[in-house]
């Protein structure tokens, strides 16, 4: 079933060396990957936003007059539902993902996720009745289930271990950007007459769904899914192209037959085939343990309580709040430019103090304020204090900021990051679901929640917050700088009876990747001096460390050969 993986023959392969894509190669590759995998999440935070402020217009009420709880409080679930009616199009998306998702790729995955997307976009822009609005939504959904179930694996699968982090932040800023750029949208057209108010802002979002079923399929595939499905030749023409080196690069053998060799190991065990009995297995790579990292990261994402401001931002500020319809849009255009702008510090930072640093510092202060939301909404409310209700305003930008730097992009990254290979998009899809399962339900509370018990709904929220900063010091190891790969190791070394001391293995262990593009300066001082000694140590013909005694593992190891004669001959004495 596999080929022999000690020594790969070149004569196998008629691969370019100088294969471009979109007439690139390395770095500016990458970046490209980032960007156009991205519009997938453009898409997906435009879609999230959108709703936010037509919910309150009198054109979109008038055709919808069967969830305007402004009449009719009653009414707040059935548009609770109506909304979060995506996320569950979204979750059967995820899971038909994480069921199929190896057998068609990534990139045709969200090829037909952008085509799904673009239907369900003509379907909701032309809706009159409720029920086409909803399934119009689930139909969307489905398409978005799609893509963001993949582009993470796609991305992970071809970042460099430390640039990782920093290109799929990148996406995280896109969908960010999503939102805010549909909030300015239904800004302007608030100015409008008609059903264009609303008709218009929702088919905006085919535009991207349309640029990314033209451009997807000029990005490479995954290489590391092509080496699975044992198409050896793309596999290294794609890494030749990623790491802007030749077909015949030794390091391209390396990563392969490092490929093969786990492959191999999965399929002696049997878990090469999908099942849910290898996603949930105890076995001494902890799959399961790693299945629910995955998982729980997704669920802390939507349980922190961000989709209530995303999603009903205009209406907080209008309802809630009390402001008149345009300051509430202007706000709500507001929040969410701070939102994009904020999304941005982790795309410069995230590789430089880690994930753990990241996610503690933002989940810590969307506990804070949450709760702080919770006093000044409540004395807005009850009390008419004007100076609370603008507190509550600046408050809804400062949990989106600590949102931003900590969770927006984390969950997306660390799920692929955590996970082996060969359950790698089973697993994604499976954590991805958890997002919308979860997302739906906070959806569909909120307007339920705020009709109610009014301001302690951020309670509800604050609560959950200050529970997940434990559960996160304790249980997700650092990722930054590891390979998928070494992952695997980091993991077998674990006890499952203590899952917690993964933390202490993943702090402790040396890292295997000493890539000297890595902007770890320790690491390339350790570099530097080994090869100066190793320079050094040939002139006085001496046994030291060589660029060639590199091992597999890529750590220094001393010279056998040189010891060896070092050890039997004795230097010439002068007179």
């Amino acid at each position: 079933m596999f080929k022999k993986i000690d020594k790969i023959d070149k004569s196998d392969y008629v691969a370019s060396s100088s294969k471009k894509y979109l007439g690139m190669r390395g770095a500016p590759l990458h970046k490209a990957i980032a960007t156009i995998a991205g519009l997938g999440f453009l898409l997906f935070g435009y879609d999230q936003g959108v709703m936010g402020s037509l919910l309150t217009l009198d054109s979109f009420l008038e055709t919808f007059p069967q969830i305007n709880d402004s009449v009719d409080t009653s009414k707040s679930t059935l548009k609770g539902f109506v909304i979060a009616v995506y996320e569950l199009g979204c979750m059967t998306g995820a899971f038909f993902t994480m069921w199929k998702g190896d057998i068609f790729g990534r990139r045709k995955m969200i090829f037909y996720g952008s085509i799904i997307m673009t239907i369900g976009g003509i379907l909701q822009c032309t809706s009159y009745s409720v029920a086409q609005l909803a399934v119009a939504r689930v139909v969307s959904g489905v398409g978005n289930g799609f893509i963001t179930s993949t582009i993470p694996t796609l991305q992970s699968e071809c970042a460099k271990p430390h640039r990782r982090g920093a290109l799929i932040m990148m996406s995280g800023a896109l969908i960010s950007f999503g939102i805010c750029f549909s909030y300015w949208v239904d800004f302007g057209l608030y100015f409008a007459t008609g059903d264009v108010q609303w008709r218009f802002p929702i088919a905006f979002q085919i535009v991207f769904s349309l640029l990314l079923t033209s451009l997807i399929f000029e990005l490479p595939e995954s290489p590391r899914w092509l080496v699975k499905i044992h198409e050896i030749e793309r596999a290294r023409e794609t890494f030749a192209a990623l790491d802007d080196v030749s077909v015949d690069d030794p390091l391209i053998d390396d990563e392969i037959k490092d490929i093969q060799a786990v492959l191999k190991r999965d399929a002696d065990a049997g878990a090469d085939k999908f099942s849910f009995s290898v996603v949930f297995k105890f076995d001494e790579k902890k799959t399961f343990h790693r299945t629910m990292l995955a998982y729980f990261v997704q669920v802390m994402q939507q349980i922190s309580g961000i989709n209530l401001i995303t999603y009903y931002a205009g209406t907080i500020y209008e309802t809630y709040i009390g402001m008149n319809a345009l300051d509430s849009r202007i706000l709500a255009a507001c929040n969410g430019t701070e939102y994009f702008l904020a999304s941005l510090i982790p795309f410069y930072t995230v590789e430089r103090f880690g994930r753990r640093s990241l996610f503690l510092f933002g989940t810590a202060g969307q506990a804070i304020t949450m709760a702080i939301l919770t006093g000044v909404q409540w004395a807005s409310e009850y009390k008419g204090d004007q100076g609370a209700a603008i507190a509550c305003a600046v408050f809804l930008f400062v949990f989106n900021t600590f949102f931003a730097i900590g969770m927006l992009g984390m969950t997306w990254l660390l799920p692929p990051e955590l996970v082996t290979l060969e359950s790698r998009a089973s697993v994604t899809g499976l954590s991805t679901s958890a997002n919308w399962l979860f997302n739906f339900v906070v959806v569909m509370i909120t307007p339920v929640c705020f009709t109610h018990i009014g301001p302690y709904t951020y309670t509800i929220f604050a609560v959950v917050n200050a529970i997940m900063v434990p559960c996160i010091f304790f249980f997700y190891p650092e990722t930054k700088g590891r390979s998928l790969e070494e992952m695997d190791r980091i993991f077998e070394q674990s006890n499952p009876k203590t899952p917690w001391d993964v933390v202490r293995i993943a702090r402790e262990m040396p890292f295997e990747n000493r890539d000297i593009d890595n902007e770890d300066e320790e690491d390339k001082i350790n570099l530097d001096r080994s090869s100066e000694t190793s320079s050094v140590s040939n002139e006085k013909g001496s046994a030291s460390f060589t660029a060639d005694s590199v091992n597999d593992t890529g750590f220094f190891v001393k010279n056998e050969e040189n010891k060896n004669e070092q050890e039997t001959s004795q230097p010439e004495k002068k007179e």
